[in-house]
């Protein structure tokens, strides 16, 4: 196994432009690329493109009906289909929009190929993650759903296990949804609570589909207003021993930035320096619990597209290509401008919100009154049992 970290980029996927009042701003990508060179991290990972995902591609998850109505509304967008979830609020259609989508929808596929075949251990699309698109309709910002076409393609090359690991603040409903009946596939996520937050899935009853499947899908529906503390204790009291019980041959992650206390449409607290805390975590996990630490990792949500978003996925490249970037560290004048040139906005000066973020052990008991150990216990008493683990 390679050594070698990827950076999937290529400067058309900010062409995935639902338009200028729309939350999900393409600068976000932008700058983050910017930022990731501002630091000298295209140097420290081989940042590469792919080819977009074709017709037969697309067709591991999506359907043919579904794929011809997306490109009949990147034809001509006014005839959007909405029962197709297209040319609506969340998903507007527009001109290129097939041609957008399939390409970041490739970054992911060739990510996913590119670390089961061993030509790197860790590849990265922080344009992709878009998690909530459905084999029949786009969701939630998303048109194709770039990361279950890169677990299907795993499979499709041989893979028997691949786990899914999802920390965005909205359930990942759609790669839950893919895998619902596939014993192959641990989709495990993270997010606020179905009772306040799109998609409104993502409670922890659900824990994939009758028969084999019965333990392959794991939720931790979190409170509103979870911070810090709360947010890595959940994640370590779950996220840990279902990989070391499944030992998957591939970790795909999902890292939505929008768990952040800045961001404009959720509702947790959790700051830049535990976005990076999870983030490493998760590449320690790949080293442990990974056969070849075999790791995708993905972008996702994040609306707070000056500070947040750039800097939550600079730490995601730098930490991928093991070359990590000091929390501390003044950001480059030269990036700070750029932000200035592009928004008009003045951008954050160093790469921390200022935190340092701790968390108790699960291991060290909980307290059946507090709403956060409540919703990791109705996880783990849910989960654990069907795949023979103690809660």
């Amino acid at each position: 196994m390679s050594g070698r970290a990827l950076l999937m980029w290529d400067e058309a996927v900010t062409k995935y432009d639902f338009g200028a009042s729309h939350p999900m701003d393409p600068v976000r990508l932008a700058l983050t690329m910017g930022l990731v060179r501002a630091y000298g991290l295209d140097r420290a990972v081989d940042v590469v493109s792919a080819k977009p995902a074709g017709d037969s591609t697309l067709r591991l998850v999506h359907r043919e009906d579904y794929v011809a109505a997306v490109r009949a509304a990147s034809e001509n967008p006014r005839a959007a289909d909405q029962s197709y979830g297209l040319g609506t609020m969340d998903d507007p259609a527009f001109a290129g929009m097939h041609e957008a989508s399939a390409l970041i929808a490739g970054q992911s596929v060739g990510a996913a190929e590119a670390v089961w075949r061993g030509e790197a251990e860790h590849a990265v699309n922080f344009a992709g993650g878009l998690h909530h698109a459905m084999p029949g309709a786009a969701s939630g910002f998303c048109i194709y759903n770039d990361a279950s076409l890169a677990i299907a393609r795993l499979l499709e090359l041989g893979a028997e296990r691949v786990a899914y690991v999802d920390v965005d603040v909205h359930h990942g409903d759609g790669v839950q949804a893919a895998f619902w009946d596939d014993p192959r596939v641990l989709t495990i996520s993270l997010h606020e609570h179905p009772r306040m937050l799109f998609p409104g899935t993502g409670w922890p009853e659900e824990t994939g589909g009758p028969g084999p499947a019965e333990g392959s899908a794991a939720n931790v529906a979190l409170p509103a207003g979870t911070g810090d503390e709360g947010w890595l204790r959940a994640f370590h009291a779950v996220v840990p021993e279902l990989l070391a019980d499944f030992r998957p041959q591939v970790l795909v992650t999902q890292h939505g930035a929008d768990t952040h206390f800045e961001d404009p449409l959720a509702h947790l607290a959790v700051s830049l320096d535990a976005q990076r805390l999870v983030q490493e975590a998760c590449h320690e996990l790949v080293h442990e619990c990974v056969e070849g630490g075999r790791w995708v990792a993905l972008g996702g949500g994040g609306y707070a597209v000056v500070d947040v978003v750039p800097r939550s996925w600079t730490h995601l490249v730098g930490i991928a290509g093991h070359a990590p970037v000091d929390p501390e560290s003044v950001i480059p004048a030269s990036w700070r401008d750029e932000v200035y040139a592009r928004t008009r906005q003045l951008g954050p000066g160093r790469m921390t919100d200022g935190r340092t973020p701790g968390w108790r052990s699960w291991e060290d008991g909980y307290d059946p009154a507090d709403r956060l150990d409540q919703a990791v216990l109705a996880t783990r008493r849910a989960v654990f049992p069907l795949r023979g683990m103690l809660t």
